[in-house]
């Protein structure tokens, strides 16, 4: 008996998602950062045994007053991703704000596939904090599962990922059984140098970027990757590049490392900067950065 199926991991911004992707899938295949809306697109991780094959997909934090055509993209991204579900993860915390009224538990409620709602971040809370949210998450799911995790401290993983298998339907496998993700490692080399710009730039500077590798050749000993950073004002451009260059010259070293530890290659970066006003709105612009 084979089991086999998609496991869409939902919630807020912030709430752990891609960490637990992460770390259920044992490879780093989602970005990280303390900052809200790190995820932008859905990015699927496969799992496989002898038995079972399990895809999970982290998705983009639900935003409740989208302010752009971006926003509205990334909550579509969530809407699909229940609808093409085969076991859901709503993943909460202590300082979630989600309630019965917010648009998700309407969709959830209607779900007929197995719903789990994980409780993450429990190492930063008390045990009594912890009996009062399960209380609470048993009283607007009454019929859902509650597991308590914590992605970073990986505590209690081993029981989702048992409740995970046993929850999934008998069918074959859906990708070859050498496959991790869905995506290429062209996509991962934009998504680790714009994860570097979450981290090395403040304010508002992240949430107005987007890369795009434009180049990337293996010439066997070494990958040699082109990207562009668009902004979206000249303002940000100057910020990104900093004084004599010195901070996207940091910003390249930071994401060229994480690149070869993930390739196994020698990379060669080289990295521009180009302002594209409004590009969160503009359709088109959108299209041409994979948000399509």
């Amino acid at each position: 008996m084979f089991k086999s199926g998609f496991v869409n991991i939902i919630g807020r911004p912030n709430a752990g998602k891609s960490t637990l992707m992460n770390v259920l899938v044992g490879e780093k295949l989602s970005i990280i950062t303390h900052k809200a809306q790190t995820t932008r697109r859905r990015i699927l991780g496969i799992v496989q045994s002898e038995t079972s094959q399990i895809i999970f997909s982290d998705t983009p934090g639900i935003i409740e007053q989208p302010q752009y055509k971006l926003h509205e993209w990334m909550n579509d991204q969530i809407r699909i991703a229940l609808l093409d579900a085969d076991l859901i993860l709503l993943m909460v915390t202590a300082d979630d704000q989600l309630n019965e009224e917010d648009e998700v538990f309407q969709q959830l409620a209607e779900m007929k596939v197995p719903v789990m709602v994980v409780i993450n971040k429990t190492d930063l809370i008390s045990e009594v904090t912890l009996v009062q949210l399960i209380t609470k998450w048993s009283a607007i799911f009454p019929e859902r599962e509650i597991i308590p995790i914590s992605a970073v401290k990986k505590t209690n993983i081993d029981v989702l990922q048992q409740r995970i298998i046993e929850q999934l339907p008998e069918h074959p496998p859906y990708f070859d059984k050498d496959e991790l993700t869905d995506q290429t490692e062209r996509f991962f080399a934009a998504e680790m140098i714009r994860e570097k710009i979450f981290l090395n730039y403040k304010q508002e500077i992240p949430y107005s970027v987007e890369t795009v590798v434009e180049e990337y050749k293996d010439k066997g000993d070494i990958l040699v990757i082109k990207a562009t950073i668009f902004v979206g004002r000249d303002a940000h451009k100057n910020i990104i590049i900093g004084k004599g260059g010195s901070a996207i010259k940091q910003t390249g070293i930071d994401a060229r490392k994480d690149i070869e530890a993930f390739t196994g290659k020698k990379v060669f970066l080289e990295l521009f900067v180009k302002v594209k006003e409004n590009w969160k709105n503009d359709e088109r612009t959108l299209k041409y950065f994979g948000y399509n």
